[in-house]
Order: C-alpha cells, then structure tokens, then sequence
C-alpha cells in the first residue's frame, strides 16, 4: 500500500531534479494544480493514471520508485549534476540509498552564479544566504 506522505516526498524530489514548481509540475504532466496540493500534503493517494502521467513525461523515474521508494532515482544520472546538495539529502531522506556518490560526482556549473539561497521552515519563518 502507498504511503501518502512518503510519495509526496517522492514528488518533491521529482520537482526539485527538474527545478519544478508545484504548478509547473502539474502543467507539464496535464493535471489540475489542486492534485498536486493534495497530493503533497498527502491528503490523498495518487491515482493509477497520475501515477503513469508522471512515469510516461519524466523518463528518468522509476515506477517502484515512485510508488514504494525503492529502486533508483533518476534511473540514468547525468554526469553532469545540477541538483543542490538538498536534494540530494531529500533523496536519502525519501529512502532511496542507491544513488552513487551524487554529490562527489558533481560537476559544478561555471557558466551559473548562486545569488541567494532561502530555507522556508514549517513554522513560517525563513533563513535567506546571500552571496
């Protein structure tokens, strides 16, 4: 049985890899927004044909990841990384400890400088870096 909260984990891992709002991961894969929400508060469980709109856009999940988070994500890892060390922590969050040396394996961009980075706390508050 799906956990709820554990695949809207998933999904946000999904939304952080390809730098996806919430809405705009809901354009993409031609759901309503409000799905998304639901989802990701795990108010509700994904339906079947959510679940194959997702697999069928994004080439690089899994279903038994995405459905039970085991497995790989993504299933061919580009060389050339750009995801942020957080979401490279969320993916070992979510239970997923095949990735293989992700954050060793980066290649920094060159070409992209990190302006400021925000951490939005559940309680409302928030921490912004600036460089």
């Amino acid at each position: 049985m799906i956990n709820n909260l554990e695949f809207g984990k998933r999904l946000v891992i999904i939304m952080d890899y390809f730098q996806l709002s919430a809405s705009a991961f809901a354009d993409r894969i031609n759901v309503q927004r409000s799905s998304i929400s639901h989802l990701l508060s795990g108010r509700n469980r994904p339906s079947l044909d959510f679940v194959m709109k997702v697999v069928k856009e994004f080439e690089e999940v899994e279903l038994y990841w995405l459905l039970n988070g085991k497995g790989t994500f993504p299933i061919n890892p580009s060389p050339v990384s750009e995801k942020t060390d957080d979401a490279i922590e969320k993916n070992k969050l979510a239970g997923n400890t095949n990735l293989s040396q992700e954050k060793e394996n980066a290649v920094p961009s060159t070409d992209k400088v990190i302006e400021r980075i925000v951490f939005f706390y559940k309680d409302g508050s928030f921490k912004e870096y600036n460089s």
